[in-house]
């Protein structure tokens, strides 16, 4: 199971990702890539948000990231449009000491404009593939724009344009659609099982830039997975645990650099609102 086919994006789909809503944390959060991931978004995190802020975070699963954020004493308004993740995310942070910090609702990404009433945010956040299946993305930017302070930052985490443990390990599979299928300038279906699927994007940075302006500027971004692999590999990892550790340090070396960073499993987006 991919990070992505665990975080909702739209109204419509919500019941599907409420039925895998209980497997999510087994099957990734606890998972060693779907850790490894984690904290290499992290750390970008813990860089760009300092405590005292108010965060909006959008598609929030079930309150990883809040309760981290919360930890470091940030303020978070956590949506995504899964009720029973937006309940697994309550029940999280109902049990952590930090957990007044966090406020829930239930919302999808398209509809972030309905927050026009609360007091501007001083940043936003995203992990994990929530945007990848956003069909209008400027529009969703210029709802967020409107809920940020004039400067406030947005991280962004999204499944990358071209994944190289994805397109070697398919090919070496014998999976050629699977290697191909973020290339696809129309993007890829995917199924979520029970019947249920979704239209799934994998914009470049360069093109996930443009849809964000003018209303936001690009300040920067790396890759995330660019040698630890995705997360259908964790029967490997478990296999091999000391290789996983040791292709983690590697990622944290290479994942800024050129060409490099746009082959990973997942890219970190840094923007700016403009004043």
């Amino acid at each position: 199971m991919n990070a992505l086919e665990t975080l909702t994006a739209s109204p419509a789909s919500a019941a599907a990702f409420d039925g895998i809503a209980e497997s999510y944390d087994r099957s990734f959060t606890r998972s060693l890539i779907g850790r490894a991931q984690r904290r290499a978004v992290w750390r970008e995190l813990d860089l760009l948000f300092q405590p005292g802020r108010r965060i909006l975070e959008v598609n929030c699963g079930t309150g990883v990231d809040a309760a981290h954020l919360a930890e470091r004493r940030i303020e978070v308004l956590a949506c995504d449009a899964a009720p029973r993740m937006v309940a697994l995310a309550r029940r999280r942070l109902a049990a952590s000491p930090f957990g007044a910090r966090v406020e829930f609702r239930t919302l999808a990404i398209e509809e972030v404009g309905a927050l026009a009433g609360e007091t501007p945010f001083d940043g936003a956040f995203s992990n994990f593939g929530g945007l990848n299946c956003v069909e209008d993305l400027p529009a969703f930017a210029a709802q967020l724009r409107c809920l940020l302070r004039p400067g406030a930052k947005v991280l962004l985490c999204l499944l990358g344009p071209c994944c190289a443990w994805e397109v070697f390990w398919s090919l070496g599979h014998g999976n050629l659609r699977k290697a191909l299928r973020r290339f696809s300038l129309r993007g890829t279906v995917a199924d979520l099982g029970n019947g249920a699927s979704v239209l799934v994007h994998y914009p470049a940075v360069r093109m996930l830039a443009r849809r964000f302006a003018p209303g936001f500027r690009l300040v920067g971004w790396k890759g995330v997975g660019v040698t630890v692999p995705p997360s259908f590999v964790e029967r490997w990892a478990k296999r091999h645990p000391k290789v996983l550790s040791f292709l983690e340090g590697v990622d944290q070396r290479v994942a800024h650099l050129p060409l490099l960073r746009g082959l990973g499993d997942h890219i970190v987006v840094t923007l700016e609102r403009i004043q």
